[in-house]
């Protein structure tokens, strides 16, 4: 094992899914016949019902990209004060708070699923908290029923960022369903991805009407604006190739989901490292992601060595997510990011490493990477 080469070529983190470019030619055909490049075009309004119906959602509203959509959620439902969130997360979480004169409260995570905890939510809600605003870390879902409970209890609204989590399903339910709105990510490293973008999910078409007016000005006709808007529209190029990419999901996904039983089958019971967390049998995945965590009393070294370590045999991992959103020079003045309400999330984020997974990957570059993490154990 000691005599293991290097990868001739880098091995990421991630790909992007490719369609083929004859299929994104016969689509852009359509754009210059139709003569309409931007603004509700035709491959817009498609792409929306046809993305509303994969999600299994009642309304859904697209975007340019998920930061713009979470900006635009926020400001839909008037969220002020506070806002109860994960500091484990992509720095866009916290960033949409602040960008609506919002103070982002920090909650400790489940030390199983690397959520926000459900349980200890109620503890941190003040006169001045208006939402929860929790994370779907790596598509694992919330726990929902929880979340809602405490939020009904005290007249807060919920607010999902389902990032890591399209396609995802509880109970046969797209996770869109749950809270107010739900924002998804449809940058080009996820799963699904329309070059960049992003789309909300809500419940009822009053409050898409209110989204798309926000995410266009607030333009309501040629002579009315009716609400201070931002610029949030994808436009038609990128919708074609969202329309495209709908086709690869599931193939995409069974490719992920095969190369993440490889990995359990060489890493479980690996002294020192953890799989990630088992969902409930009614929980639907997409397998976007594999992430392992690195005990280094146990494994011997350290999350951080066998980042670096894993480099020298061209292979690339990501720590995800380090550091904290509460460690940010914008945020770790909040008294809510100081390390000792945060000890589970300040554990996980010492530990936690996002190995590659892509469907481009063989079983034998998984098992190769496999017994490269294990070669490095003391």
């Amino acid at each position: 094992m000691k005599n293991l080469e290097p990868f001739k070529e880098r091995i990421y983190v991630t790909r992007p899914v490719f369609p083929t470019i004859e299929e994104v030619t016969e689509k852009l055909k359509d754009i210059w016949l139709s003569k309409w490049l931007t603004n509700n075009g035709p491959q817009h309004t498609m792409l929306e019902h046809e993305l509303k119906n994969f999600l299994k959602v009642p309304c859904l509203s697209l975007f340019n990209n998920g930061t713009i959509a979470l900006i635009v959620a926020c400001q839909s439902l008037r969220l002020s004060g506070e806002v109860i969130t994960t500091p484990f997360t992509f720095a866009a979480t916290p960033h949409v708070l602040s960008w609506n004169n919002i103070k982002p409260i920090f909650c400790d995570v489940d030390a199983e699923t690397m959520n926000i905890d459900a349980e200890k939510i109620e503890s941190m809600i003040t006169p001045n908290t208006t939402a929860i605003l929790a994370v779907h870390v790596f598509g694992t879902p919330c726990d929902v029923e929880k979340i809602q409970q405490v939020a009904d209890r005290y007249g807060l609204h919920v607010v999902y960022d389902a990032a890591h989590a399209f396609g995802v399903e509880i109970n046969g339910q797209g996770i869109g369903n749950f809270g107010d709105i739900s924002m998804f990510s449809f940058h080009a490293t996820k799963l699904y991805h329309t070059v960049e973008g992003g789309a909300l999910t809500m419940k009822n078409e009053y409050v898409k009407q209110r989204i798309d007016l926000l995410k266009n000005f607030g333009i309501k006709n040629e002579e009315e604006v009716v609400m201070p808007g931002i610029n949030g529209k994808l436009d038609e190029v990128r919708a074609a190739i969202g329309r495209i990419m709908l086709n690869y999901v599931d193939e995409e996904r069974q490719k992920r989901f095969h190369l993440h039983k490889i990995y359990n089958e060489e890493l479980s019971g690996v002294a020192g490292i953890k799989l990630m967390p088992k969902c409930a049998d009614d929980v639907k995945l997409n397998n976007q992601y594999y992430v392992i965590r690195i005990d280094e009393k146990i494994f011997g070294r350290s999350r951080d060595f066998v980042y670096d370590a894993f480099k020298n045999y061209n292979v690339y991992t990501r720590k995800y997510f380090h550091p904290l959103c509460s460690e940010f020079t914008c945020y770790r003045q909040l008294n809510s990011a100081n390390p000792a309400n945060l000890h589970t999330a300040n554990l996980i984020g010492k530990q936690i490493l996002s190995l590659p997974m892509y469907g481009e990957l063989t079983e034998d570059d998984v098992r190769k990477i496999c017994a490269i993490l294990k070669m490095f154990r003391r």
